[in-house]
């Protein structure tokens, strides 16, 4: 008899993982759950997640409380009576009253390496730490953020390059089959869940606008790694002539540092140094970050040598 599940979810993060358990023949899909429609975008306009839109493409129902901690989404899961629920990025904590009911419990998917990086944001931040590796964790879902027992994890490594959103779609397609490996085991008794050993915990909080303010005192690395570990929001951003900017860019090559170690000696962190199209600014600790794209406020993304063109760079210019 195929292993009757509840899948809660709601961003594209999820979806590798319903689409895969739909697919397996000894799972069953009995309905999915998901934040209500919501304005979404530039325009503001009503639309549905990722999850629902994939839910109803397959014929499978789709239940959207404005709360899950209420009464009627406490019938909802008694009536479907699933054996297990799956929940990935869902967006609301589960009340104990509805995480006992299930004969095999919740089962989350987490991007990280529990219980390193527990929290909101994990494969923001584990970029921005400077991590060169992480991993995906199925765990079973208790009262406390992230901290239920581990079930299984598959560990990969960051690229040097790699931006958030490239590790975010890596990881769910590892995530899928872990879910669905996890759920087998499970049900056959083959996994003893693992308890966290929290002396190791460290926590990835919900990303804030401020956090994308570069402080050029830091090593170019550092900067870049943020630059990389906060895309598509907030984004990586300074201080030019008043106005904020976006900032894109990578630490300098050796070429580029050579030519521009004559012009740094007495330079603050975030001056600015052009060479024709070419643009490098002062970091911490005798670096520099090589800048790519610029985008002040109110106007579109340019290259960096449109950049130092349209404003006429001086050499007492700086990103503060």
């Amino acid at each position: 008899m195929a292993l009757r599940i509840v899948f809660c979810g709601t961003p594209a993060f999820a979806l590798p993982s319903l689409r895969h358990l739909i697919a397996q023949p000894e799972f069953r899909v009995e309905a999915v759950v998901t934040q209500p429609d919501r304005p979404r975008g530039r325009g503001q306009q009503v639309s549905s997640s990722p999850i629902k839109d994939a839910a109803l493409e397959a014929g499978i129902p789709v239940y959207q409380p404005e709360k899950i901690k209420s009464e009627s989404a406490r019938n909802f899961f008694e009536r479907v009576a699933p054996a297990v629920v799956v929940i990935i990025a869902y967006g609301q904590i589960i009340p104990q009253s509805l995480l006992d009911l299930p004969r095999l419990g919740w089962i989350n998917l987490h991007a990280s390496l529990l219980p390193k990086y527990r929290g909101a944001a994990p494969i923001n931040w584990v970029i921005v730490n400077g991590e060169t590796r992480t991993g995906a964790t199925t765990m079973q879902v208790e009262a406390g953020l992230d901290t239920g027992p581990i079930l299984l994890e598959r560990e990969t490594e960051i690229g040097p390059d790699e931006t958030a959103p490239e590790l975010a779609s890596r990881l769910a397609e590892i995530g899928a089959p872990l879910i669905a490996d996890t759920l087998r085991k499970l049900d056959g008794g083959e996994l003893r869940p693992q308890p966290q050993d929290n002396s190791r915990a460290t926590f990835a909080p919900l990303l804030k606008k401020q956090d994308g303010r570069i402080d050029w005192s830091w090593p170019a690395q550092g900067i870049y790694n943020r630059i990389r570990g906060l895309q598509p929001w907030p984004g990586a951003f300074s201080t030019f002539r008043g106005k904020n900017c976006h900032i894109w860019g990578h630490t300098a090559s050796a070429d580029t540092v050579s030519w521009t170690r004559d012009g740094t000696p007495g330079r603050v962190e975030g001056s600015i140094i052009a060479r024709g199209q070419e643009l490098v600014v002062v970091c911490g600790g005798e670096t520099t970050l090589s800048v790519e794209f610029v985008q002040l406020e109110g106007r579109k993304r340019v290259s960096a040598g449109e950049f130092a063109s349209g404003a006429r760079l001086v050499s007492t210019d700086r990103f503060e």
